[in-house]
């Protein structure tokens, strides 16, 4: 078994908790660690496009999956040393026996759907969390038209809007109003970000939609995950579908109301 290891290299908690898994695992299969996490810990690496493993290791928060999912299609296996790690598995003082877990296949899979971005018809990353358009300038409203296969939805001004999955409908989208989407709900959810206009809220649609907005007037900003971010303008379309790559991550259980209570619920 292959495993790569990735981690945020700017934090330092991070990257001694790397070095430990690396150290770890290494003397019971193979690893390959990330260029950027090589370069920390005296370990020759590869970029993440080039990683082939078995199973991601990352060692951060929500932003360090979110990365690697944008560059790998294997499980991500998640440990939290970051400010946000809702989508973790592990803290780093259970670290071993989640590691232990990994090498006996001791795990379960839990498939997320993905968002599939078009803008203007040409393909970028898949989102796995959301998608958001927001204004370029800060107390600058945007024009956004709003369709739901081909029909329109809204025509409404806003600082942006957010189309996330069920796994994205517990970040930005929930801080917009966006209710919270149950994962195994194949949907995705549309929630305009201070819309100047009192009937525009978060709409639910199946997740076989083609959700597409098209921008009016004035610049805006088009970011994937939080990772990927593109100027937009005037008459730009950005259409979003299913991705036929689903998001995997490595569980030791299902039990996604015990996430929320855990991680949400304060």
């Amino acid at each position: 078994m292959r495993f790569g290891v990735v981690a945020k290299v700017d934090k330092k908690e991070a990257v001694v908790t790397a070095k430990k898994v690396v150290d770890f695992l290494s003397k019971k299969a193979e690893v390959v660690v990330e260029e950027k996490l090589g370069k920390k810990i005296g370990r020759k690496g590869l970029t993440l496009k080039k990683m082939k493993a078995d199973i991601m290791v990352t060692v951060g928060g929500d932003g360090t999956i979110l990365r690697t999912l944008q560059s790998c299609d294997v499980p991500v296996f998640g440990i939290n040393a970051g400010a946000v790690g809702f989508l973790t598995e592990a803290k780093p003082d259970d670290m071993v026996n989640g590691l232990n877990r990994l090498l006996k296949k001791n795990y379960i899979i839990d498939k997320r759907i993905k968002l599939k971005v078009m803008l203007n018809k040409k393909q970028l990353y898949d989102c796995t969390n959301e998608a958001v358009i927001h204004t370029a300038h800060i107390a600058k409203m945007r024009s956004f038209e709003i369709f739901i296969d081909g029909k329109t939805v809204e025509d409404i001004r806003a600082d942006g809007v957010i189309v996330a999955t069920p796994t994205g409908s517990t970040c930005y989208a929930m801080s917009a109003g966006s209710p919270i989407l149950d994962p195994r709900v194949d949907a995705f959810v549309i929630a305009p970000i201070a819309p100047f206009k009192l009937s525009a809220r978060p709409i639910v649609v199946p997740a076989k939609s083609r959700v597409t907005i098209r921008i009016g007037e004035g610049s805006c900003l088009l970011v994937l995950d939080g990772q990927y971010e593109k100027k937009i303008g005037k008459n730009d379309t950005v259409s979003f579908t299913v991705s036929n790559i689903p998001a995997r991550f490595v569980r030791f259980d299902h039990d996604f109301y015990k996430r929320i209570r855990e991680g949400l619920i304060l």
